[in-house]
């Protein structure tokens, strides 16, 4: 998959077909639309193209908007280029370019220089100038300049019954078990590992401790979780701690990954986390004996949950 960073970087003399959105979390309502889209393009030998937006339009337009996003663009270039996808064309989202009417929008860009042969869009799309132009002026806009419309309808959405607002609730209450059901795929936490005040090997719990460092990223609520870590040696599993770190005083907050089975230096390395499910708040303990004792039982708990789901 190529990735192209704003539209007017996009050349070739190919048909394609395209998809338009924020694709902000690729949930399962949108992997059917693109496993659609990009079997449709292969067997009619077109490009299946995604024209996406960064920042997200909110963030752009509703300067109050404390929008997090849940998939960051790294996490999201990744996913298309698994599902097939030939193109993705990331346009930076701007106050001037939400001002081009869909008349525009249709000829300079859709038509010029993107040069569909067909657009897959959703049955209450909308688009141009204060989202003037509906479906429907799509169609008359395809019927003049010669492309397609496919209609994807609110049965077919209906039947998904799942969005990005959804996901970011279900994370929000730290439901990772629907957050997985909704994505198709766990959630994902990306980021360099840095040296911490090396507590918690003292307690025989040794952590990586992650950087994420992209501020539009969704983080969990406070609490320990299950996860998985990919390593370059592989899948890992462990647990993770959101939090203050309140038994130890800690004031700012921190992720700490305890990997089962695992003593190796991870220090400036990039690792990838996934999130199966909430074990427990974070909570304050009396010592640091009782928090070692709690950790063995979130251990425990742990592996018999991977047990259950036949990960171990």
């Amino acid at each position: 998959m190529k990735v192209v960073n704003d539209i007017k970087n996009y050349r070739s003399d190919k048909k394609s077909i395209l998809t338009i959105g924020t694709f902000d979390g690729i949930h399962i309502g949108h992997q059917k639309i693109l496993k659609s889209l990009v079997a449709q393009a292969k067997k009619e030998n077109l490009l299946a193209n995604v024209l996406t937006f960064f920042p997200h339009p909110r963030m752009v337009l509703q300067k109050e908007s404390q929008i997090k996003l849940i998939d960051t663009l790294k996490e999201r270039e990744d996913f298309l280029r698994k599902l097939g996808v030939d193109n993705l064309i990331i346009h930076p989202f701007s106050v001037a370019f939400s001002k081009l009417t869909a008349l525009e929008f249709i000829q300079n860009i859709l038509v010029k220089q993107l040069k569909i042969d067909s657009l897959y869009i959703g049955y209450d799309h909308r688009f141009g100038r204060n989202r003037e132009a509906t479906v429907e002026d799509l169609k008359s806009y395809g019927q003049q300049y010669d492309f397609k419309v496919n209609i994807i309808s609110a049965q077919q959405i209906a039947t998904i019954a799942v969005s990005s607002t959804k996901i970011r609730e279900a994370i929000a209450l730290g439901d990772f078990v629907k957050v997985h059901h909704f994505l198709g795929r766990p959630f994902q936490l990306r980021g360099t590992v840095t040296k911490g005040e090396g507590i918690g090997r003292k307690l025989a719990f040794p952590t990586a401790n992650l950087n994420v460092n992209i501020p539009y990223k969704i983080i969990p609520p406070q609490g320990v979780y299950l996860v998985s870590i990919l390593l370059e040696k592989g899948v890992f599993y462990g647990m993770m701690n959101i939090g203050t770190r309140p038994t130890l005083s800690g004031k700012n907050e921190s992720i700490e990954i305890h990997i089962f089975d695992f003593n190796e230096d991870l220090y400036g390395k990039m690792i990838t986390v996934c999130l199966y499910e909430k074990i427990r708040d974070e909570r304050k303990f009396d010592s640091l004996e009782a928090l070692k004792t709690q950790l063995i039982k979130d251990k425990k708990k742990c592996k018999r949950t991977l047990t259950v789901k036949g990960l171990i």
